[in-house]
């Protein structure tokens, strides 16, 4: 079965509502067989009092995505990806514009995921390096 990006996309979107991520204004904008893409604007509402990109905003961005992205890989409606571990190592500060998070697949197990998650600037700079841990449950009714 070929690779469907706009469910892939819809599906994420749909899952995000009522949630922090939609709180956060994260919204999944591209996605592939081996990668999903996550955006969130830098304004301050994720502003630590420094006036800089929160740190665990862009954590909650690399989880979002991360954590959505092993989703693409199981069926969601008999099975559900759980964050195990996350971390992240943070490389430049952002103060405005918009963050993109790209989760790209290490290790895809029937029950681990490992994901990279680079969150860079709208000029390609690497903002925060994270990886994460997903483990793949069966969905409880």
């Amino acid at each position: 079965m070929a690779f469907d990006k706009e469910k892939a996309l819809k599906m994420c979107n749909d899952f995000a509502k009522n949630t922090l991520m939609e709180t956060l204004e994260i919204v999944y904008t591209d996605a592939g067989e081996d990668f999903l893409e996550a955006k969130m604007p830098v304004n301050p509402r994720v502003h630590q009092p420094m006036g800089l990109l929160h740190g665990g905003a862009t954590v909650a961005l690399a989880e979002s995505v991360g954590s959505a992205a092993s989703l693409l890989f199981v069926n969601p409606e008999i099975q559900e990806a759980r964050g195990i571990e996350i971390s992240a190592n943070h490389v430049r500060a952002k103060r405005d514009g918009v963050v993109t998070g790209t989760a790209r697949i290490v290790h895809k197990g029937r029950s681990l995921h490992l994901w990279e998650v680079k969150i860079t600037d709208e000029k390609g700079r690497l903002i925060s390096l994270c990886k994460i841990t997903n483990m793949i449950l069966p969905r409880k009714r």
